[in-house]
């Protein structure tokens, strides 16, 4: 795969930094070939007006939020919008839809926009809207006041579906059009940030745009629908929404608890029921939170609508299913996902050659191993502070010391203070006599 200047540089910072890039993962994706086809399958028919709900299970390291952000970036290449919400009992929690919707507004991204694109879509829409009417023929393009007109009524029309459950979505809209038309920047700006969740908008600008008071929980929903209404006829093919590590609501109370799943279960119903169209949810969660007694069999329904049997060999898996797993980390996967970011590292150095020479395939291998090593030979929680390695510690310095050679000058220290919760148990006591007593 091939990567501008800039799209190599926005993956090996990320890298860098220990965290998983937001674009352009196809150029070191590994094992998830098999499912592609069912996934391509899926976007392509949410595109054309279908929905989906899906579930995906995997231990710690085993590359969910790299799989989400991989079938994200895959998703704008399609034409669709795209949001990552991170649940979580303190910023986002489950249960309450209308946080989830704020968020979602708030990440809402598009092939050009990478982030905060909501304004971008709006504007984009009252721009097609605007084309439509002119295309009619029956209205003066310098006649404004009957082009703002005909292009409300338009909007009325497209939005009906949604004025039914949600009118206050189409009346702010109209105020938004207004707004901007009578050069008030200001009111147009809160009105927008009212359609996107946000609290505390100035009581100016809602009596405006004729509307009172925060979306609710159930007003979320019908507002998700007018969002779609806006992508598709603006023509995006869709929205793909990421609910990732959703197995933190295991460590809440149990009647928050039961409230999000109860959200889950709600939300994969309306999207069978044709509710959302255009619309592919995708949660990610741990093998606990689909089968352990504080994850999903806590409600029944639930644990009916997302079971999957995974005893077979996984060689045999579904990708069609409503829950898929994704395969732990084995080494020649991390060796392989290493040697491709060298080569990413290499095709952006101006010392290329010497990034390829000392950090050929055999030294990524042994750097894997030690890594792996150290980490209590637990190659699935691996690949993480792996990568941080090999470009922070190691291609960084061959590309700026001309004499510096990993092997020689070079050796392999991991931090406590770098390591994730789960990482640092990996690394913990090899024997007896690195366990500390307090006495």
């Amino acid at each position: 795969m091939s990567l501008s200047p800039q799209r190599r540089q926005e993956v090996i910072d990320a890298l860098r930094r220990g965290t998983v890039p937001r674009s352009s993962l196809d150029a070191f994706a590994v094992g998830l070939g098999h499912l592609e086809p069912a996934l391509e399958e899926e976007l392509r028919k949410v595109s054309s007006g279908g929905s989906q709900f899906k579930a995906v299970r995997g231990e710690y390291g085993c590359g969910k939020t790299f799989f989400a952000r991989w079938l994200a970036d895959r998703a704008r290449k399609l034409g669709f919008a795209t949001a990552e919400v991170q649940v979580s009992e303190t910023e986002t929690p489950l249960h309450r839809l209308e946080t989830v919707y704020r968020r979602l507004m708030e990440r809402l991204s598009t092939a050009d926009t990478a982030q905060g694109a909501w304004r971008n879509i709006v504007d984009g829409w009252f721009y097609t809207l605007e084309e439509d009417v002119l295309a009619e023929g029956t209205i003066d393009p310098n006649d404004e006041a009957k082009l703002l007109d005909r292009t409300n009524a338009l909007l009325e029309q497209r939005l009906a579906k949604v004025g039914n459950s949600a009118p206050m979505f189409s009346a702010a809209l109209r105020g938004y059009r207004e707004a901007l038309s009578s050069g008030d920047q200001a009111t147009a700006e809160g009105i927008l940030a009212w359609l996107a969740g946000q609290p505390n908008v100035a009581a100016a600008a809602k009596r405006a745009a004729g509307v009172k008071g925060d979306i609710d929980h159930f007003g979320a929903l019908s507002f998700l629908q007018g969002v779609l209404t806006v992508l598709r006829d603006s023509g995006h093919a869709g929205l793909l929404l990421v609910l990732d590590e959703v197995e933190t609501i295991q460590r809440v109370r149990s009647d928050v608890r039961d409230k999000s799943l109860n959200a889950i279960r709600q939300l994969i119903d309306e999207i069978d029921s044709g509710r959302f169209p255009g619309l592919y949810v995708l949660i990610t969660g741990t093998p606990a939170f689909y089968d352990g007694p504080q994850g999903i069999s806590r409600l029944e329904p639930l644990a009916q609508r997302l079971h999957v049997d995974f005893q077979t060999n996984d060689r045999y898996d579904n990708a069609r299913a409503v829950q898929i797993r994704l395969p732990a980390f084995d080494f020649d996967r991390l060796c392989d996902v290493g040697c491709r970011v060298r080569d990413i590292f290499a095709d952006q150095s101006t010392s290329s050659d010497r990034v390829r020479r000392y950090c050929d395939d055999a030294y990524v291998r042994n750097l894997a191993e030690s890594v792996a090593g150290k980490l209590g030979g637990k190659v699935g929680v691996a690949p993480r502070i792996f990568l941080k390695k090999l470009v922070g510690d190691v291609l960084d310095r061959v590309d700026v010391h001309a004499d510096f050679d990993p092997r020689r000058d070079y050796a392999l220290t991991i931090a406590d203070v770098e390591l994730k919760a789960v990482e640092r148990q990996a690394m913990g006591a090899a024997d007896v006599d690195q366990i500390e007593l307090d006495l």
